[in-house]
């Protein structure tokens, strides 16, 4: 059961091959084994997912099941679920208990999915690698010594490990299709605005976004299926006709247009990367695409300008942890202002308060015209690179990051290298464009291991995700890097 796909296991719940109970329970059995080693869940919950699993057979017994009703999806620790701890990943949500179901978790439920328990995640979603959580990092299943990428690392590393059918994320500089490649799965970054924030723990809120994450291109045209569609709680959700988004999975790929920036495939690509995405490009030729060569002559500029702007939004959005009202309070304090400093001085982690310290600065008097106004015109030029590259191809196509999976602690005191992680995606974030991660092969082996996963990173423009879904999955029909696990997994 844990290598079928969304569509197989939805077939055997509904065919009573197998009950969602028995479903669940298989994949929390597999969860107690592997968790303590991995540490992609922070809570585990087996309880609630067995009395949902049991809801889930009784509509299954009804026979009015939808695609999802009775599979066990985990939940990234960022969506509040009522009744369940939900702790971004910091200390300063340790024992905060959702009063209330984030959009998302509505939607899975209303689908009659399972919800198998809350990833972890770098602290409210800063970070490149899964390291900064204050529940300790996450661990590859490809290689236990190094990381799953980040934040939605968690997720990413129990797919791969095959603890859960799917699960959910969300992408503010590539956070889901970064730790998708580095994990060896897919990944989508929907269009923004396609999914509701709500009850998502905010980050940086013109960028974040919540996507589905799953083993293969086909698993996340079911997800989105569910996931997308407009709420009036969130005043960035975009009132759209609904979609299928799986209508086009099955169409040839003649005639799609690939474009290829110039700008992703300079200098910082590692070489083992870079071989592995052009031979995923020369297996699209066979498929019937034509390639052309594009530039995003302002992408190099991604990187300061989201480092300006995602922390500026993060200063404001984290203001409201402040130990009054829910989450984290400092034990011994003299007054209100003392209680303030040493609750979010406790409560933090270092990366989280740098980002804040940044983004005060460069919202504080004197600073604002010089950078933040700034970063907002070079976001509007990296966006109109995206249009005018668009006029020439269906596609873009390249790199999701630089390098394979890098070593726990190993960019840890090196904050910028770190950062350079998500190079590749971040301007599809200050776009507010559609992008996916699927595997395309393997990195270089060293001293015996095998080499570690690489993701081709597929963009399309404003609302194209059935074009992009439909590129990915007929790559997938081509080839198996999607199909394959890690060894002892």
């Amino acid at each position: 059961m844990f290598e079928s796909s969304l569509q197989q296991l939805g077939s055997a719940l509904r065919a009573r091959q197998i009950s969602s109970v028995e479903l669940t329970q298989l994949y929390l059995d597999r969860i107690a084994k592997l968790n303590p080693e991995l540490n992609a869940y922070i809570t585990v919950s087996p309880e609630t997912s067995l009395a949902q699993a049991r809801a889930a057979d009784a509509r299954l017994a009804a026979g009015n099941a939808d695609a999802l009703t009775g599979i066990p999806i985990a939940q990234k620790d960022i969506f509040c679920a009522k009744g369940w701890l939900t702790t971004c990943g910091s200390k300063m949500l340790h024992d905060f208990v959702s009063p209330y179901d984030a959009h998302v978790i509505a939607r899975f439920n209303d689908a009659g999915a399972v919800n198998l328990g809350k990833t972890n995640m770098d602290e409210f979603a800063m970070g490149s690698s899964n390291e900064t959580s204050h529940y300790g990092p996450v661990k590859n299943p490809w290689d236990q010594a190094r990381v799953p990428g980040g934040s939605s690392g968690g997720s990413a590393s129990a797919i791969a490990a095959r603890l859960c059918a799917a699960a959910t994320g969300t992408d503010t500089g590539g956070s889901i299709r970064q730790p998708a490649a580095l994990c060896g799965i897919s990944g989508l970054k929907p269009t923004y605005g396609v999914v509701s924030r709500y009850g998502m723990i905010a980050f940086a809120s013109s960028l974040d976004q919540a996507g589905p994450m799953a083993r293969s291109a086909e698993d996340l045209a079911l997800l989105l299926n569910a996931m997308a569609g407009f709420d009036e709680r969130d005043s960035t959700s975009l009132q759209r006709d609904k979609e299928d988004y799986a209508r086009d999975l099955a169409k040839p790929l003649n005639g799609l247009r690939i474009g290829l920036p110039k700008e992703f495939f300079a200098e910082g690509l590692s070489g083992d990367v870079a071989h592995a995405v052009e031979a995923a490009i020369a297996e699209y030729r066979k498929l019937g695409a034509t390639v052309v060569e594009i530039s995003l002559p302002n992408s190099k500029l991604s990187v300061p300008v989201y480092y300006v702007l995602a922390p500026a939004e993060a200063s404001s959005n984290l203001s409201r942890f402040d130990g009054v009202r829910y989450g984290y309070r400092a034990p011994d304090y003299t007054d209100l202002a003392d209680m303030y400093e040493k609750s979010r001085a406790q409560g933090f982690g270092a990366e989280v308060k740098r980002r804040i310290m940044i983004g005060t600065y460069v919202l504080s008097h004197g600073y604002y015209d010089a950078y933040y106004l700034q970063a907002q015109k070079i976001r509007r030029l990296i966006a109109q690179d995206f249009t005018e590259a668009f006029r020439q191809c269906d596609v873009i196509m390249g790199p999701t990051a630089p390098s394979t999976a890098f070593k726990l602690g190993e960019k840890g005191d090196d904050p910028v290298q770190m950062y350079l992680s998500d190079i590749y995606t971040i301007a599809v974030n200050l776009a507010g464009l559609p992008g996916m991660s699927i595997p395309c092969g393997f990195g270089a082996a060293n001293n015996g291991n095998p080499g570690m996963p690489v993701g081709l990173q597929i963009i399309g423009n404003y609302f194209d995700e059935a074009r992009m879904l439909n590129a990915a999955h007929q790559y997938q029909l081509a080839t198996d890097w999607h199909s394959r696990a890690p060894n002892g997994i």
